[in-house]
């Protein structure tokens, strides 16, 4: 592997992180306070299980499409947002978090891998690469987590 490619990869697994210029995952999870995690304050546009799960089914299926060539598209909105406003039981938030993490542990791992190239398009898509699917999770995590930081400020001064 080139320095360029492994400098590239670790950028891009930085990135996907949120470390450096944005928020990381476990700093905006760390300490929501449980009963805070079903409710919607004001005109938030949803609640932090709302968020967490959206941010976990998208990074799932984005492993799942950038890995599976028989790849099952999931439905938008529907498949991409949990049915409930606060999470069934503190277990569940739990199971969400460490399900997060361990996917995200995988796609840095695949994208780390100099046996996947970052610009060959998969053959099971329509012009994606491994390096537009590596920079999708990036910003939609930036972006959720953003939110889901937040609303724990929200929240947390309203108590």
């Amino acid at each position: 592997m080139s320095d360029q490619s492994a400098t590239l990869r670790r950028q891009l697994v930085d990135a996907m992180s949120g470390r450096q210029a944005h928020v990381d995952f476990d700093s905006a999870v760390k300490e929501f306070p449980v009963e805070a995690r079903g409710i919607k304050p004001g005109h938030a546009p949803h609640t932090a299980w709302q968020l967490l799960e959206h941010m976990r089914i998208a990074q799932h299926d984005i492993l799942d499409f950038s890995r599976n060539p028989n790849y099952r598209e999931l439905t938008w909105p529907d498949e991409y947002w949990p049915k409930s406003e606060a999470p069934p039981d503190d277990a569940a938030w739990d199971r969400s978090v460490a399900n997060y993490r361990q996917e995200a542990q995988e796609l840095a791992k695949l994208i780390s891998d100099a046996k996947h190239d970052l610009f060959e398009p998969f053959s099971h898509g329509d012009g994606q690469t491994l390096l537009r699917e590596a920079l999708l999770v990036a910003n939609h995590n930036s972006y959720h987590l953003g939110q889901l930081v937040y609303l724990k400020k929200m929240l947390t001064a309203q108590s």
